[in-house]
C-alpha cells in the first residue's frame, strides 16, 4: 500500500467545494467519485485528516466527517494507529458490522456466501409460469415489429399504455406521457434522486425504510432525516406506505391524505414506493398517494420484481409529463432505454395482474403464517407484529443487538439483515428483517438455526449464576 501524494490528491479534488450543502458532504462526494473511478485504488492510504484539512483550508472536522461517512458506506477503512485507507473493492459478505455499516442486501447480491440461508434478500427465487408465458407472447409480438430501432428512453409505447391503464383502473387518471419505464424501481429512485437532489440537500424518509433507497440518497451526498411534516421543505421525501419494507404494515387513509396535502402545501416532491403495493393480504390495494387531494407533487414508483420475479428488471415512474420528459432525457444519457422483450412481457403480465396477484399473495400469506408460527414456538421471547402484506416482518430481540447476533447466526448458516441498515440515524440496532419467501421446510430449518444461534449468543451474554461460581 502506498500513501496518496498530498499535492496530487489536492489537485484531483479540484473545485470540490463548489455547489450547495455542508462542506463535508461536498468533500465526501468528490472523494467517493475518485474511489469509485479507481483513481484512489483499494489499499491506498489517505492523508491524515489534520494534514488534508490544512491543505484544503477547512476545519479538521470537515475531513473527519467526510472520512467517517465514507467508512459508513464501506469505501474506506479507518483504524486507530493505521490511518484511513481505501477499502477492498470486493467486500466480504461476512464483514463485521462493527467494522463498517453496509447494506447486507447489496453485499449478498454481489458476493453470496455458500451454504447460507439468505434471509437478507427478499425477492422471489424463481420465475413463475406466468412469466414464461408472457415471454412467449412477447416473442410473437416482437416478430411483428417494423420501423422501430428499439431505443425508447421513456419506455416501449405498449408498456407505457398498459401501465397508464393500470392506474386508471385504480381510479387515478393517467396518460402514457406520465409514465417512464425503468430498469426496476431501483433505477427509478436513482434517476429521481439524480435529477432532484444535489449534494447537501435534505431527503426525508420513514424510519425504518427500504435500505436500497438509503444507499441512493447517501451516494448523492444527501442529508437524510426522519420524515415529519415537510415544513422544513426537503428536496425530496420518500415513503413506502403499502406493505412497507421492512415492517409489512399499511398506512391508514388519514395519514395518506395528510402526506399528499403536506407535499402540496410545502411544494416537496414525494416518492410513493409501491413496489409491494399489490401484495396486501386482505386482497385490496390501497389507493396511491397521488390520487388524494394535493397529490400533484406525488411521484409514484413501482415494479414487477416482487409480484413476479426480481430477474424481470422492469419498473416505472408515474409523474407529471414534464418531469417524465426530464427523466427520459437523463435516462437516455445512461442506457438509451430498457430491454424491449422484457417490456413487452411486462405489458402482457399487467393484463393478467389479478390472476398473478392472487397466486402470489396466497403463497406469501402461507409463508408468513408458517414463519410466524415457527418463531412463536421456538423463539417466544422475540417480538414482532404480523405483516399486513409484503414479504417481510420486523423482529426485535429481547436483549443485545443484531449487529453482533448476525455474526453468530452466520456461523449457524443463516444471514440476517441488522436493523441499522434500515435506519439512516443508526437506530433500531435490536431489530432485524426476516422474509418468508423460502419453502416451508427451509423456513423451518432457518428458524431452527436461528434458535440455536440465539442460545449461543444469549448464553454468552448472560452472567454466570452464583451457583456456578461454587467449586
Amino acid at each position: 500500500m502506498k500513501r496518496a501524494n498530498l499535492d496530487d490528491l489536492v489537485d484531483l479534488l479540484g473545485r470540490w467545494a463548489s455547489g450547495r450543502g455542508p462542506l463535508y458532504l461536498l468533500l465526501t462526494a468528490r472523494l467517493r467519485g475518485l474511489i469509485d473511478d479507481g483513481v484512489l485504488p483499494p489499499g491506498e492510504i489517505l492523508p491524515p485528516d489534520r494534514v488534508l484539512a490544512g491543505r484544503l483550508a477547512v476545519g479538521r472536522g470537515t475531513v473527519v466527517a467526510a472520512y467517517d461517512l465514507l467508512q459508513q458506506e464501506g469505501r474506506v477503512v479507518r483504524r486507530q494507529g493505521s490511518g484511513t485507507r481505501v477499502a477492498d473493492a470486493q467486500l466480504p459478505a461476512t464483514r463485521a458490522a462493527t467494522d463498517v455499516v453496509t447494506n447486507p442486501l447489496l453485499l449478498h447480491i454481489l458476493q453470496p456466501p455458500d451454504g447460507v440461508a439468505l434471509l437478507t434478500c427478499a425477492a422471489p427465487d424463481e420465475p413463475p409460469p406466468a412469466l414464461i408465458e408472457a415471454y412467449q407472447a412477447a416473442l410473437a409480438s416482437l416478430a411483428l415489429v417494423r420501423h422501430d430501432i428499439g431505443y425508447q428512453p421513456a419506455g416501449q409505447t405498449v408498456l407505457r399504455e398498459a401501465i397508464a391503464a393500470y392506474y386508471r383502473g385504480r381510479g387515478l387518471p393517467t396518460s402514457p406521457q406520465e409514465i417512464l419505464v425503468t430498469t426496476g424501481a431501483q433505477q427509478a429512485i436513482t434517476l429521481l434522486t439524480e435529477l432532484l437532489v444535489a449534494p447537501g440537500d435534505t431527503v426525508e424518509t420513514e424510519i425504518p425504510t427500504y435500505p436500497g433507497a438509503l444507499e441512493v440518497f447517501r451516494h448523492a451526498s444527501a442529508v437524510i432525516r426522519p420524515l415529519r411534516d415537510l415544513s422544513d421543505r426537503p428536496s425530496l421525501a420518500y415513503v413506502v406506505p403499502t406493505a412497507r419494507n421492512p415492517t409489512g404494515s399499511i398506512m391508514d387513509g388519514f395519514s395518506r391524505r395528510r402526506l399528499a396535502r403536506l407535499s402540496s402545501e410545502h411544494d416537496v416532491p414525494l416518492i410513493d414506493d409501491e413496489v409491494c403495493a399489490e401484495l396486501c393480504f386482505d386482497g385490496d390495494t390501497p389507493s396511491p398517494l397521488a390520487s388524494y387531494p394535493g397529490g400533484e407533487q406525488v411521484i409514484t414508483i413501482a415494479s414487477l420484481s416482487k409480484i413476479v420475479w426480481g430477474g424481470l428488471r422492469v419498473g416505472w415512474v408515474r409523474a407529471p409529463a414534464a418531469l417524465v420528459s426530464r427523466l427520459a432525457r437523463l435516462r437516455a444519457i445512461q442506457d438509451l432505454g430498457g430491454e424491449v422483450l422484457a417490456q413487452r412481457a411486462a405489458a402482457h403480465l399487467l393484463g393478467r395482474l389479478d390472476e398473478v396477484r392472487r397466486a402470489r399473495v396466497a403463497t406469501l400469506r402461507a409463508g408468513h403464517d408458517h414463519l410466524c408460527g415457527e418463531l412463536r414456538r421456538k423463539l417466544p421471547d422475540w417480538e414482532f407484529e404480523p405483516a399486513e402484506g409484503g414479504q417481510t416482518i420486523w423482529v426485535r430481540l429481547p436483549r443485545g443487538d443484531v449487529d453482533s447476533f448476525a455474526q453468530v447466526a452466520l456461523r449457524h448458516g443463516v444471514a440476517v439483515p441488522p436493523g441499522r441498515s434500515f435506519d439512516p440515524t443508526g437506530g433500531h440496532a435490536e431489530h432485524m428483517r426476516l422474509h418468508f419467501l423460502f419453502a416451508h421446510d427451509v423456513l423451518t430449518e432457518a428458524v431452527d438455526n436461528l434458535a440455536a444461534a440465539w442460545e449461543v449468543y444469549d448464553g454468552a451474554r448472560r452472567p454466570a449464576s452464583r451457583h456456578s461460581l461454587i467449586v
